[in-house]
C-alpha cells in the first residue's frame, strides 16, 4: 500500500448543553422486525427480543438500579485499558474485556445503582460480543445500557454511545443513528459520540452525513484526549467509501503508526490488509494481516484475511488453517462461507457443504441475539439455497439500509432468481457514483457484468467483467473463473 503517503484529506488528518432525545427505538430486533412478512426465507426464522428497561441480571439475579453516583475509577492495569478503550470506541484486547466484565459485574452487585457502571458494562458487553462473535452478549448488553439510561434519562452519553454501538454491532443502523444523534443533542461537543454515528451513517448508505460527521470528529478531537488512530482508522473507512483509495491508504499508515495498544494497533493493520486485498494486492494484504495477528492474536478479521490472501497465492493448506483459526476466534458466517467457497472451487464439495451449513446455523444463531443477518444471509442464499427467498430478505434490507452493500446484493439476487431487468437497477445503483457507488469494488462490478451479459448487453458487460478483473484477479475463487469464462463466451460473440 501506499505507506507514509499523506494525500489530499489523509494529510489533513494527520496533523494534529441542553439534553437531546433519549427515547429512540431499543437497539435490537424488536424495531428491526415491526411490519415484516413471517416468510423469511430458509435462514432466518424469528428474532427473539430483548428490550428489558430498566432493570439487568448478573447471575441470573434481577437487579433494579436507583440513581447512584459513579465509584473511584479502577486502578491502572487490564480494567482500566479496556474501560478506556471501551469509552473511546477503540478495540480493546480479549483478556481486557473479560477482566472489565468482571470487575463491573462485581461492583454493581454491591453498589446497583451506579448508573454510569451499568452503562460501562453493557458497552463492554457489546465489545465482546462484537470481538468474539457471540451474539449472546448483546441481549447483556442491552439489559445493562436500558438499566442505566432508565436510572438517568437526561445527557447520560455514556448509554446513548453504547447503545448506538451496540446496534451498529447488530447490523441495526437505523437505530444506531438515532441513538448516535441523540448522544450528540445531549452533548454535542463530546467527540466520543461520533465514531458509531459514523458507522451508522456508513451502513445507511449516507455517505454525506458520514463525511461531515467525520468532520465534526476531527475538529472535536483535536486537543482531546482522542486516540489519533482511532480518528484516522474511522476516517480511511469514510475516504474508501468516497472512492479515494489514496486518501484511505495514508490515513490507515498514519493510524498503525500512531496506535498506543496492541489490539488498536491490529485494527489499523487489518484495516490496510483489507483494501490492500480490495485493490488486488494480496502479497501486500498478507504482510498486513499477519503484522495484525503478531500484534493481536485473538484479532478473527486478520485471521480471515490471512485465509483470503494465502488461497489467492496458492498456498491453500495454510489458507485452511487461517480460515479455522478464525472461525475459533469469532463464528461469524462470512468465514465459513469464503472457506465452503474455496472447498468448492477445488472440487471438494462435502467438505463445502458441511461449511454452508455452518453458515445457516452461524445466521440462526446471530438472528437468535438480535443481529441483523439478511445482508449476509440473502447473498449467501442467492448463490448457495433459495434465491426468491433471498430476494425476500434483501428488499426489506434495501428499505431498512440502502447502502451500496444491499444494492450489489439485491441486483444478484434478483439476477438468481431471474429477474434480470429489476437486476440491472439495483447492480447500476452499487456501481454508479451518482447513486451509492463510489466504491471501486471487483465483485460489484462482476455481479454487474454477469448481469448485462445474460441481457445481451455485450459491450457493457465485456467492459465491467474486465474492470473486475482489473480491480482484482482475485476477488472470488469461484467469481474468477467465472469471470473469465463469461469474456471467453462474449469474444466469441
Amino acid at each position: 500500500m501506499e505507506s507514509g503517503m499523506e494525500s489530499g484529506r489523509g494529510k489533513e488528518l494527520a496533523s494534529g448543553s441542553a439534553g437531546g432525545p433519549v427515547d429512540g427505538p431499543v437497539g435490537g430486533p424488536a424495531s428491526r422486525s415491526a411490519g415484516r412478512s413471517p416468510k423469511r426465507g430458509t435462514l432466518v426464522g424469528a428474532v427473539v427480543g430483548c428490550a428489558v428497561v430498566g432493570c439487568a441480571a448478573l447471575g441470573g439475579v434481577l437487579m433494579v438500579a436507583p440513581p447512584e453516583r459513579g465509584g473511584p475509577p479502577p486502578a491502572p492495569g487490564p480494567v482500566a485499558r479496556a474501560e478506556t478503550a471501551v469509552g473511546a470506541g477503540a478495540p480493546a484486547s480479549l483478556p481486557d474485556l473479560v477482566a472489565l466484565i468482571g470487575d463491573r459485574e462485581a461492583h454493581l452487585r454491591a453498589h446497583p445503582g451506579d448508573v454510569r457502571s451499568w452503562a460501562v458494562l453493557g458497552a463492554a458487553y457489546a465489545e465482546r460480543g462484537e470481538r468474539t462473535g457471540d451474539a449472546r452478549f448483546y441481549p447483556k448488553a442491552e439489559k445493562a445500557l436500558r438499566t442505566s439510561l432508565r436510572a438517568k434519562p437526561k445527557k447520560n452519553v455514556e448509554a446513548l454511545d453504547g447503545l448506538a454501538a451496540l446496534a451498529d454491532a447488530r447490523h441495526d443502523f437505523r437505530t444506531a443513528r438515532k441513538w448516535g444523534e441523540a448522544s450528540v443533542a445531549a452533548s454535542p461537543k463530546r467527540w466520543t459520540a461520533y465514531p458509531a454515528l459514523i458507522d451508522a451513517y456508513r451502513g445507511l448508505g449516507e455517505f454525506k452525513a458520514a463525511d461531515k460527521a467525520l468532520a465534526k470528529l476531527v475538529r472535536l478531537s483535536k486537543g482531546s484526549a482522542a486516540p489519533r488512530s482511532r480518528v484516522l482508522t474511522r476516517a480511511a473507512l469514510v475516504y474508501r467509501d468516497q472512492g479515494l483509495r489514496e486518501d484511505a491508504a495514508a490515513a490507515l499508515s498514519d493510524a498503525v503508526a500512531l496506535a498506543s495498544a496492541p489490539a488498536e494497533r491490529a485494527d489499523s493493520l487489518a484495516g490496510a490488509g483489507e483494501l490492500a486485498w480490495e485493490r488486488g494486492e494480496p502479497a501486500e494484504s498478507l504482510r498486513a494481516f499477519e503484522a495484525a495477528v503478531r500484534a493481536d492474536p485473538d484479532g478473527h478479521s486478520a485471521l480471515a484475511g490471512q485465509g483470503r490472501a494465502l488461497a489467492a497465492l496458492g498456498r491453500t493448506p495454510e489458507a485452511v488453517r487461517a480460515y479455522r483459526a478464525a472461525s475459533e476466534k469469532r463464528a461469524l458466517p462470512q468465514y465459513a462461507w469464503e472457506l465452503g467457497e474455496l472447498y468448492e472451487s477445488l472440487g471438494q464439495g462435502g467438505e463445502a457443504r458441511a461449511q454452508y451449513d455452518v453458515v445457516r446455523e452461524r445466521v440462526r444463531e446471530g438472528t437468535a441475539g438480535g443481529v441483523n443477518t439478511d445482508l449476509v444471509a440473502g447473498l449467501f442464499e442467492a448463490d448457495h439455497g433459495a434465491p426468491e427467498a433471498a430476494v425476500r430478505l434483501l428488499r426489506d434490507e434495501w428499505e431498512r439500509h440502502p447502502s451500496a452493500a444491499v444494492a450489489d446484493a439485491l441486483g444478484w439476487a434478483l439476477h438468481r432468481a431471474g429477474q434480470h431487468e429489476d437486476a440491472l437497477v439495483f447492480a447500476t445503483k452499487a456501481t454508479d457514483k451518482q447513486h451509492v457507488g463510489a466504491v471501486r469494488s471487483a465483485p460489484y462490478a462482476y455481479h454487474r457484468g454477469m448481469i448485462e451479459r445474460q441481457l445481451k448487453r455485450e459491450g457493457p458487460a465485456r467492459r465491467h467483467l474486465e474492470e473486475a478483473l482489473r480491480i482484482s484477479p482475485y476477488f472470488s475463487p469461484l467469481g474468477v473463473p467465472a469471470a473469465k469464462e463469461a469474456l471467453g463466451a462474449l469474444d466469441q460473440v
